[in-house]
């Protein structure tokens, strides 16, 4: 349950985020009420069968917050932990996430009680397909785009995709995204999430005057986003002198070899007993001296105890929620600048929504094409966000929510509210 709880926490701070910007956009208060309510929830059991003959009843849910803009968009996550609540805050964010960068998607979120841990193979895929078969009638290229989430991959998505077109009798790859090249994924996928924090983060650099020769970049976390978005850094010229995962932090004044540090944590399955560095502790690795800090691990890492020892002077948020609003008001009252996660983090959905097009095209980019067009999409709706703190002389994060509420009750404005 300590997952859920997290996550809920966070879904505090989101709303608190949302208040702000609503109240500067004075926001019409029976606008407010449609948007803080979640358009459709769906629970439903889960039985399955175990190898061993055994049947078990898990818990599924799928939260469609809102469609203003368009089919709801998000992830699906395996956990024992699952709420409603928790994929309740998670589709709520969405929304604004999607918006924040002009997707034509709204929010959604769903996820399972199960541990992927304690299952075989053929037990993620029953549980898999009897959970996508219970949703066959609200999701669909048109409705509701699942993709990937905690303990949940590209395989699974497979699944799903399969499942969804033995029941409609047609080969849909557009209804989930994050699945294998070889059915319908799109290339440049996986390193979308780093790739878009390094976009973000090079324009700020720019935008702030500091030479990305020159810069010192700290990553939290050698996940999937910390890694790649370490990879491209240093393709930018940058010198990234701080990695950590669960294991431990490893700092090198000098300058981290990262391609021997992936090549590392591929083979040994995380950083322990890298020797690229010297070892500390991760809340260590936060306070160390850099100028570009990108927490890419876990929510709610900066706090008011440790936002006064931050040194970076921009931080890009990879992860969900790192920051709480406490910190985020020291950053403030110190000048250093906050890139939001809903735009920092925003490079991997839009990629699948690159994804989705194809899909429904059936005309594939080549990986060059995919990057450019992500560059384009992140730096276009970035800058639209600059220009919005510049004239309002507000924050970042504040601009963001802003832009991408406005987006969404514009959408809601011009359809009506069908009652």
């Amino acid at each position: 349950m300590t997952t859920a709880v997290r996550e809920i926490s966070v879904f505090g701070d989101a709303i608190a985020y949302f208040n702000e910007a609503a109240d500067l956009l004075e926001l019409n208060p029976s606008i407010r009420a449609i948007l803080t309510h979640p358009s459709r929830q769906i629970i439903f059991s889960i039985p399955f069968q175990r190898d061993s003959g055994q049947f078990e009843v898990y818990t599924g849910y799928r939260v469609q917050y809102n469609f203003a803009r368009g089919p709801a968009k998000g992830g699906i996550r395996f956990h024992p932990g699952v709420t409603l609540d928790e994929v309740t805050a998670l589709a709520f964010w969405m929304t604004w996430k999607c918006a924040v960068v002009d997707l034509p998607f709204g929010g959604g979120k769903g996820g399972v009680t199960c541990d992927p841990a304690t299952l075989s193979q053929n037990e993620l895929e029953r549980i898999t397909r009897r959970y996508a078969a219970e949703l066959v009638e609200v999701i669909g290229p048109d409705k509701d785009v699942p993709a990937p989430d905690v303990n949940t991959n590209a395989q699974t998505m497979a699944w799903i995709m399969d499942t969804y077109s033995m029941h409609v009798r047609q080969a849909t790859p557009g209804v989930v995204t994050g699945k294998p090249l070889a059915i319908g994924g799109s290339k440049g996928r996986v390193e979308a999430t780093g790739r878009g924090v390094v976009i973000t983060a090079m324009d700020e650099l720019a935008n702030m005057g500091i030479n990305a020769a020159k810069a010192r970049i700290v990553i939290q976390g050698f996940g999937n986003v910390g890694m790649y978005a370490a990879k491209h850094f240093r393709e930018c010229g940058c010198n990234v002198v701080g990695i950590s995962d669960v294991t431990g932090a490893y700092y090198n004044e000098a300058g981290i070899d990262i391609a021997n540090g992936i090549t590392y944590a591929q083979e040994h399955h995380n950083l322990d007993g890298f020797r690229g560095g010297e070892k500390i502790s991760n809340g260590e690795l936060l306070t160390s001296a850099c100028d570009v800090l990108v927490p890419a691990a876990l929510e709610k890492v900066l706090t008011a105890e440790n936002a006064p020892k931050i040194q970076a002077r921009l931080i890009v948020e990879g992860a969900n929620g790192p920051t709480t609003p406490d910190a985020d008001r020291i950053f403030n009252d110190r000048g250093i600048t906050v890139i939001p996660d809903i735009m920092g983090n925003a490079g991997g959905v839009t990629v699948s929504y690159f994804e989705w097009v194809q899909d429904r095209m059936g005309y594939f980019w080549k990986e060059a094409e995919v990057n450019e067009r992500l560059e384009d999409f992140l730096l276009t709706n970035f800058h639209e966000l600059r220009g919005m703190s510049e004239r309002h002389r507000i924050p970042y994060r504040t601009a963001a929510y802003m832009l991408a509420i406005d987006r969404v009750v514009q959408s809601l404005m011009l359809r009506g509210v069908y009652a």
